[in-house]
Order: structure tokens, then sequence, then C-alpha cells
């Protein structure tokens, strides 16, 4: 279910491993680190990712829900609960994305 990562992401981290090191860990036990399921946290990253727009996060935010056993129903369930916060434009773009990887991965 891993996609390539993104050049740009990949010259950083080849260029500051050290950055990328402690970024990573601090992301894993920011993550880990609280009462919530991983399903929840995912679902949470998704509605996280929708509401700054970003396609790439939402790409991601969407295989790392799917691999922590969440539906198609519960990531669309998110994109919906976003319309009334972010807009009609944006959470439709959202959907968007969400498609795209639910699509790729059949």
């Amino acid at each position: 279910m891993a996609k390539k990562l993104p050049d740009h992401f990949v010259r950083f981290t080849e260029k500051y491993p050290d950055i990328a090191k402690a970024f990573d860990e601090f992301g894993r036990k920011v993550h880990e680190t609280g009462p919530l399921t991983e399903r929840e946290r995912r679902l949470v990253k998704l509605g996280i990712a929708i509401g700054v727009s970003t396609e790439g996060g939402v790409h991601s935010a969407v295989r790392n829900a799917l691999t922590a056993g969440c539906t198609r129903e519960d990531l669309e369930h998110v994109v919906r609960l976003s319309f009334t916060t972010i807009g009609w434009p944006r959470a439709q773009a959202a959907l968007t994305w969400v498609l795209d990887v639910l699509e790729d991965e059949g």
C-alpha cells in the first residue's frame, strides 16, 4: 500500500537525515501517546488533512486509515462531516482525493 514518496521529501531527508529522523520520531511519539485507538487517530488525521486542503496529506491519510482497518464508508463520512465546516468546494476536492486512493486500492 506504500506509495512513492514525493521527490522533494526524499531530497530533504537525504540532505538532512538527522532532522528527518527527529521529525519521524516526534510524529511517532505524538501518534502513539493518548487514549485514541489507531483507527480513531487515522480518522482524525484524515480530517486534519482535509481541513488544511493538502492533497498529498489526504492521500497519505487515506492509505494509513485503510491499513488501520477503516472502511470506505468511514472515510467518506469524514469528508461529509467537513462540508459544513470548510465549505462545499474544498470538501468536494477532498472527496476526489479520497476517491483517488480508494480507486487505486480497488
